[in-house]
């Protein structure tokens, strides 16, 4: 098994690239503990680690969306999305823009207009529904793009076709878990890059993945795994066809 620590970036790039970047795509990232934890007290930088990181970064290098629900971002406290140097130099010679846009889904808009995300290198979409609180759409407009799409819920698919509809194709979703839920009641779920942390987090913390129950299950077959010299996994499943 190839790890990622001894991999070029162009050789890590090629392991996660998609065939085709003008079919849309949505990838869902997260990290999750060897007994299924998605975070430790509240947070899920306490299971991340450098090799994590590292493929952490190279997924947002390949997007051209970050797609985060509100909770995630007031619960790990997300800085500015701004690639680093190094990225936006690959991004434009390969012909996309330098840095990725924001997207940030949220049914009750509890979102401070002076919150650090929305000083990112590309003004942050809100993604919203029409039912939200209108004062609070025209706040955040103020400083983002605010999305009103669905009536008393985001229309999920909407907002991946609206995306498509503007040329960005490649989403990623870096959660939470209660939008990885909807996205995949949606079934809008392509794609799931696990990274496994070495540790047992113990009864208490959550699943990736949070929503109604379901019995509807999806296959997904294994694409790449790759290991690091920290004892850490990363497995890319894609949706079969």
């Amino acid at each position: 098994m190839r790890r990622v620590d001894e991999l070029s970036d162009e050789e890590l790039i090629t392991a996660y690239e998609v065939a085709d970047r003008a079919v849309p795509h949505l990838r869902a990232n997260f990290v999750s503990s060897l007994d299924g934890a998605v975070e430790i007290d509240g947070q899920s930088k306490a299971l991340s680690s450098d090799s994590d990181s590292r493929v952490f970064s190279m997924l947002r290098r390949l997007a051209d969306v970050v797609l985060v629900g509100a909770g995630t971002i007031r619960d790990e406290g997300y800085n500015p999305l701004k690639l680093s140097a190094k990225a936006r130099e690959w991004r434009t010679a390969t012909g996309i823009a330098e840095n990725p846009t924001l997207a940030i889904v949220s049914s009750r808009l509890e979102l401070s207009p002076v919150n650090p995300v929305f000083k990112s290198a590309v003004q942050p979409i809100v993604v919203t529904h029409a039912s939200s609180p209108e004062d609070r759409r025209e706040a955040l407009a103020e400083v983002a793009e605010v999305l009103v799409l669905g009536e008393a819920e985001v229309d999920l698919k909407a907002v991946v076709d609206e995306f498509a509809g503007r040329g960005m194709t490649q989403v990623l979703s870096e959660g939470g878990p209660h939008l990885l839920g909807a996205l995949t009641a949606a079934d809008l779920v392509d794609e799931l890059c696990l990274a496994l942390a070495p540790l047992l987090a113990g009864p208490g913390s959550s699943r990736i993945i949070a929503g109604a129950p379901s019995t509807l299950t999806r296959r997904m077959k294994l694409e790449t795994a790759l290991s690091a010299e920290d004892d850490y996994f990363f497995f890319r499943y894609v949706r079969e066809a």
